[in-house]
């Protein structure tokens, strides 16, 4: 094996100097708008973890499996978004559960109940048997940009309060679950995730729920992924009023890109992203109002969709069987054509 010369490893790993007024050398000092920065940082994490920690919970499971016989179930974490005891988890993580129990940051347990879940984002709000109780907000989403800072909280391997930091590395990612489940939408960040911190929060630096911590990649270093805050709004806004998740239809598989600014201008249109058709159903209102793949949309019903989210959202304020106006660019002519709203099935 080849040796790294010496003077290599030593510039490499050479404390930074400061010369000093007799013209020598302070070994290991540091400049002080570095210490001030990385203080600063520290501090902004710390503030966070004060914060939003309390709401944090670890979520017990227990199931009985088809012989009868009491299965331990497993665990995972969550995170109070109401004082009234409501949180957001994953769906596997409460998935089949006969028993649920909540244990806070300081150790108060209580038990919990199912209210409902979204399989198809990975999503679930169960609520502790409990009032009063520490919550955290969520922010926006649509708001993220890559290389931001965000801090990962939950129970890993039953290590309550773990806090790990990292950046956004991406927006808009598809993840394919182990069911083969296409969840799309997907907030990709390096702050690291282990078995356990599923149903945790990802939060700013401001303390605001940006997304639930769902999956890593077991063979991968620093990529972890997360379901927007914007649609955990919507998931639970849909399971408190209906009981569960009411879907329009429009039978496209799509993602979120950015537009080009000259066709912004010359169209006129209200926002710079938009959502690409990548793949459709050829019995689906999408299709059988003339989308094509590689459509742009761009706008629903005369308002701007700048995401996969905007869309899920303006199909649950129509009423189903409604025609409806889809505008998207094709190339650069913006055509509007006329779709079905279906209400996909349960």
């Amino acid at each position: 094996m080849r040796e790294t010369p010496w003077n290599t490893l030593q510039l490499l790993g050479e404390d930074r100097k400061r010369e000093g007024e007799d013209g020598r050398c302070a070994v290991g000092a540091t400049d002080q708008p570095d210490v001030d920065l990385l203080d600063a940082y520290s501090k902004a994490v710390i503030t966070v973890v004060d914060a939003v920690g309390p709401a944090v919970v670890s979520i017990s499971v227990g199931r009985t499996v088809p012989n009868t016989v009491p299965d331990p179930g497993g665990a995972g974490s969550g995170v109070l978004v109401a004082p009234d005891g409501y949180i957001l988890t994953n769906h596997h993580v409460v998935e089949k559960a006969d028993r649920l129990s909540v244990t806070l940051t300081d150790g108060t347990a209580m038990g919990a109940v199912f209210v409902g879940s979204d399989p198809p984002n990975d999503l679930a709000v169960i609520r502790a048997e409990g009032g009063g109780l520490p919550y955290a907000t969520l922010g926006d989403s649509n708001l993220l940009r890559a290389g931001q800072l965000v801090i990962a909280m939950g129970n890993p391997f039953g290590f309550q309060s773990t806090v790990s930091t990292g950046v956004i590395s991406a927006l808009g990612r598809g993840l394919r679950t182990r069911e083969g489940r296409l969840i799309e939408n997907i907030i990709q960040h390096t702050a690291p995730l282990n078995p356990g911190n599923s149903g945790g929060p990802l939060v700013d630096s401001r303390g605001r729920i940006v997304g639930i911590n769902t999956a890593i990649i077991a063979i991968a270093q620093g990529i972890g992924f997360s379901i927007p805050a914007n649609t955990a709004r919507f998931v639970i806004s849909q399971l408190l009023t209906h009981g569960r998740v009411r879907r329009g239809y429009l039978g496209i598989s799509a993602r979120q890109r950015p537009l080009d600014r000259r066709l912004v201008r010359y169209h006129d249109l209200p926002l710079d992203t938009a959502v690409e058709v990548v793949s459709l159903d050829p019995d689906a209102p999408a299709a059988a109002g003339g989308v094509l793949p590689g459509d742009i949309i761009v706008m629903l019903n005369g308002q701007g969709v700048g995401s996969v989210d905007d869309i899920h959202r303006r199909l649950a304020e129509e009423e189903f069987g409604a025609a409806m106006k889809l505008a998207v660019l094709r190339g650069k002519d913006l055509l509007e054509l006329p779709v079905i709203h279906a209400e996909a099935a349960a």
